[in-house]
């Protein structure tokens, strides 16, 4: 079932990342030989040396330069592999930029490695290896503002409504804590399930999305 994936190549610069992908690689497809590099300059030498991978596992930050660039060369010389992000980074900015150069899934590495092997093992019936909430990012891309909102409002619960208020507002999240009487840890979790629900990453977002909710 997995025949054309009898090699694959990692480009990680964290050995330990390096080990995990090794792993969801080979869980998802067993016996396949595993190539790694942690750096562009040694991914090219690998690649130019005569590596010819079924699938490449491409982190995007890494110490000398974004992997795009790698998934670019690759596509161009190697076209039957597919190139798979792997990245922690879940913005517009490296989503479509990688998909632009050529990738062909785009994985978070923050999910367990069952998930991740489970999206790689979907490879085999025609499903891109996406993770959720980048495809979600990625219908969202082409819907109206105003949909996205409707979409979006109701997954708030009452308290996290009032933080993102307080974040839109410009308070720090120690400032929330003490309006709201909570902890400074519990603010946090907060803001990290807001940013989850409502599918943006930073403050500058959620600031433009409560504004669109009428929240400030």
């Amino acid at each position: 079932m997995f025949a054309h994936f009898r090699s694959g190549f990692i480009l990680e610069d964290l050995p330990e990342s390096q080990r995990w992908l090794a792993r969801a690689l080979n869980e998802a497809f067993p016996g396949i030989a595993i190539a790694s590099a942690a750096s562009l300059v040694e991914g090219r030498s690998l690649i130019t040396g005569g590596l010819r991978p079924g699938i490449a596992l491409i982190d995007l930050g890494l110490p000398d330069g974004s992997g795009i660039s790698l998934i670019e060369e690759i596509k161009r010389d190697l076209p039957a592999t597919l190139c798979v992000v792997a990245s922690i980074y879940d913005d517009d900015g490296h989503i479509f930029p990688a998909l632009r150069a050529g990738a062909g899934g785009y994985l978070l590495k923050d999910q367990p490695v069952a998930v991740i092997v489970q999206a790689l093992r979907g490879i085999a019936t025609g499903n891109p290896p996406l993770s959720p909430a980048i495809a979600r990012r990625m219908l969202g891309f082409f819907q109206p503002v105003g949909a996205k909102v409707m979409e979006q409002q109701p997954t708030l619960t009452e308290r996290e409504t009032e933080v993102l208020r307080y974040i839109a507002k410009g308070l720090t999240q120690a400032d929330c804590a003490r309006l709201m009487g909570i902890s400074a840890h519990t603010v946090v979790g907060y803001v990290k399930d807001i940013y989850r629900k409502l599918n943006v990453s930073s403050r500058a977002e959620a600031a433009l999305l409560a504004r669109d909710l009428g929240l400030v």
